[in-house]
């Protein structure tokens, strides 16, 4: 239990027994659940609040289906008959292969980058000026480009993750130690060793902590993104919706779309920790 239940001393305890840490397991239970528990509950009457408002103004009350209630009865409609499932599949691929793309031109650029003090100087304007264009200014010359949607999608997608992979990845070649580059050369490393043996190891947490950066980005992106002519997605989900007037199924794929970008930010930093050389 993380260290919640411990031995406090042999002789308080009696034969084969084991004092409990009650302090410790009330400390872990409000961090693990009492915390948690109270944020949701809060942003949930939030959300009641506003519903409850929506409902009792006039001019808003067609819009009263946004509150609590009718987004989870709807959900767990939408649960049942699989439609949840067949509209975050077609997204979780678009952002899966965003991401992929993202990361195999993001990972070396970041690499050479940080190796290389001249790269650095000649890319920095360029990238920074390319990074503070909002991915979805590149539609209209991703649909030019792709022959599919799908394909303009997943450009958009990697245009807005590449650059937390990248610059990421950089500082965490910068960080290392010069001595450790000295000493592989001594043993003979050459430039593939180097890489395989020195850098990757060295940096895997700090790519891992730009992919986690990258997936908010993207998944705030595959939205918009899906509002073009594709008819499958979360995006396009949400904004059939609109178009329907189904405000309570809007709703219930909005709370679609944050439990799973909240899943893929826990598996991001689950990944984090895996490659920290601090974890124990």
């Amino acid at each position: 239990m993380n260290g919640a239940a411990r031995t406090i001393s042999v002789d308080d305890a009696g034969p084969g027994e084991s004092a409990i840490d009650w302090g410790g397991i009330g400390r872990w239970l409000l961090s693990r659940v009492g915390y948690p528990a109270g944020g949701i509950a809060g942003l949930l009457l939030a959300w009641w609040l506003g519903g409850w408002l929506i409902a009792n103004n006039p001019d808003t009350a067609s819009f009263a289906d946004f509150a609590p209630a009718p987004a989870f009865e709807r959900l767990t409609e939408l649960v049942g008959n699989g439609y949840v499932w067949k509209a975050s599949l077609p997204s979780l691929e678009r952002i899966g292969l965003g991401l992929l793309w993202a990361t195999l031109a993001g990972v070396p650029l970041g690499v050479a980058i940080g190796l290389y003090a001249g790269l650095r100087e000649l890319t920095h304007v360029p990238f920074q000026f390319l990074r503070m264009i909002s991915p979805l200014a590149w539609m209209p010359v991703a649909v030019l480009a792709f022959a599919t949607w799908d394909g303009a999608i997943v450009f958009l997608i990697a245009v807005a993750a590449i650059w937390p992979i990248l610059f990421s990845t950089a500082q965490g070649v910068r960080r290392i130690d010069p001595l450790w580059f000295k000493a592989a050369k001594n043993l003979g490393a050459g430039g593939f060793q180097m890489l395989r043996r020195i850098i990757l190891p060295a940096i895997g947490q700090d790519i891992f902590a730009g992919i986690r950066l990258a997936v908010g980005v993207a998944w705030i992106v595959l939205v918009p993104a899906e509002y073009l002519g594709v008819t499958s997605g979360l995006g396009y989900a949400i904004n059939d919706a609109r178009d329907t007037l189904e405000y309570d199924t809007l709703a219930a794929m909005v709370v679609v779309i944050g439990v799973i970008g909240f899943v893929l930010d826990a598996v991001c930093v689950s990944l984090i920790r895996r490659f920290s050389w601090h974890h124990g």
